[in-house]
């Protein structure tokens, strides 16, 4: 196994317009992805436009000056090609993988409708598309057991006019009451070449892709104006304890603790990846090992531990369980507290810290393993960090942190008076 978590060559250029295009070349299938990553997430979002970046991760498949609606999804898959794109707090980003042949149609599409899609954005479109979110909040976070947990988390965790504290599906009220020229301005803000990196993995040249991007990107004129978003790492992350307990038509008792780390990207939250792996990934991990398989208070299936990689201020550490029948919502509570209380005391042993290091390893490689994989973390090293070549330091940094580390870390961040705790309880049936 190379040393490096990025073996394969990297090139960048940068066009006139301002838009970064990073380029490796892989030939072990003719294959390439496209990835465009841009700067623009919830974390932006001024007030009153909340869930406009997730709002235009559907729009962008609606059309644009040179491309029908719904053409665009058409043209990829019938060359062969799949895609998609996502949204979360720190950025967007579009993203198809091709046959080599049809590199050239899949940049065409990407510039298109980052330079056509407000003027083929009519109201019926914006429409149709608002109605589609409202459909997503319900089956995601409204009509399933325990959907809100995020929703309900983030503003536990962060304060109100902190960039992280509304998730990213938004307020329904801000997208209803927007009208077509407020969104049109928003695409105009952000969706600029100087405020996106384009990416491209796979069988081809960087030469090729260089070239190719210039034809069709480089007449989209830069946006000089494009306003910073607000700087979540000047929160402090030690705050005081909150507690939520929500009643609702849920099956068993959850509970979940949460405390804000460090910003990912610094050596600070490489040392939270490891301790949420020691905690809470699989059968070897201390939740599944107390709380499961011990004193057998918790769903085995349903324990677990996890960082959520936010880079603009101290991203959150979540632990959750769900209880076993019979068990309360407080036994639980408190059980999933002392083990987390014990990140702090009990040394994390040598051979937790191996397993855990070979379960980091093992998610990085298979990331690793694809060219859509290793576009799009390309694109987020050179979007959040300025140089695509930092994702090989990733992998490294996890394996460098010591049982010392973890236990410092617990102590400073993870004690009950930093920490928000939602618990849910079925409710009471007739």
């Amino acid at each position: 196994m190379p040393d490096s978590g990025y073996p394969w060559p990297i090139e960048t250029t940068r066009l006139d317009n301002g838009l970064r295009v990073v380029v490796s070349e892989d030939r072990t299938a003719p294959a390439v992805a496209v990835n465009l990553w841009y700067d623009v997430g919830s974390r932006h979002e001024p007030e009153g436009q909340t869930g406009f970046a997730h709002l235009f991760e559907h729009l962008m498949f609606e059309g644009s000056v040179n491309v029908a609606k719904t053409e665009h999804m058409r043209f990829i898959q019938g060359s062969g090609g799949s895609l998609n794109a996502t949204t979360n707090p720190d950025r967007t980003n579009y993203f198809e993988t091709v046959p080599a042949e049809h590199l050239e149609l899949a940049l065409w599409l990407e510039a298109d409708r980052m330079g056509g899609l407000v003027p083929a954005l009519t109201q019926e479109t914006l429409d149709n598309q608002r109605d589609v979110v409202k459909n997503e909040r319900r089956q995601r976070y409204e009509n399933v057991p325990y959907g809100d947990a995020w929703l309900r988390l983030l503003p536990l965790l962060y304060p109100p006019g902190h960039p992280y504290h509304h998730a990213t599906i938004g307020s329904m009220a801000d997208l209803n009451s927007a009208d077509l020229p407020t969104f049109h301005g928003f695409h105009t803000t952000y969706y600029a070449p100087n405020n996106a990196v384009l990416t491209v993995v796979g069988d081809t040249t960087a030469g090729e892709v260089f070239a190719l991007a210039d034809k069709y990107f480089g007449g989209i004129p830069p946006r000089a104006d494009i306003p910073a978003a607000p700087d979540g790492r000047t929160v402090p992350a030690v705050g005081r304890p909150a507690l939520e307990t929500v009643t609702a038509d849920v099956p068993a008792p959850r509970v979940y603790v949460a405390h804000r780390t460090a910003a990912f990207g610094t050596p600070g939250y490489d040392v939270t990846t490891v301790l949420a792996t020691v905690l809470g990934s699989g059968r070897g991990s201390r939740l599944y090992q107390r709380l499961a398989d011990g004193e057998r208070i918790a769903q085995p299936d349903l324990v677990g531990a996890y960082g959520v990689d936010l880079a603009y201020g101290p991203a959150p550490l979540i632990a959750t369980v769900t209880a076993r029948p019979g068990v309360t919502a407080e036994r639980l509570r408190a059980g999933l507290a002392e083990v987390v209380d014990e990140l702090a005391t009990v040394p994390v042993t040598a051979a937790e810290l191996d397993r855990a290091k070979a379960l980091l390893s093992t998610l990085w490689w298979r990331q690793m393993s694809t060219v859509d994989g290793r576009a799009d973390t390309l694109g987020r090293y050179a979007t959040q960090f300025g140089d695509p070549a930092k994702a090989g330091e990733r992998l490294p940094a996890w394996l460098a942190v010591t049982a010392e580390q973890v236990a410092e870390q617990a102590a400073e961040l993870l004690g009950a008076a930093d920490r928000v705790t939602l618990i849910y309880q079925p409710e009471e049936k007739p």
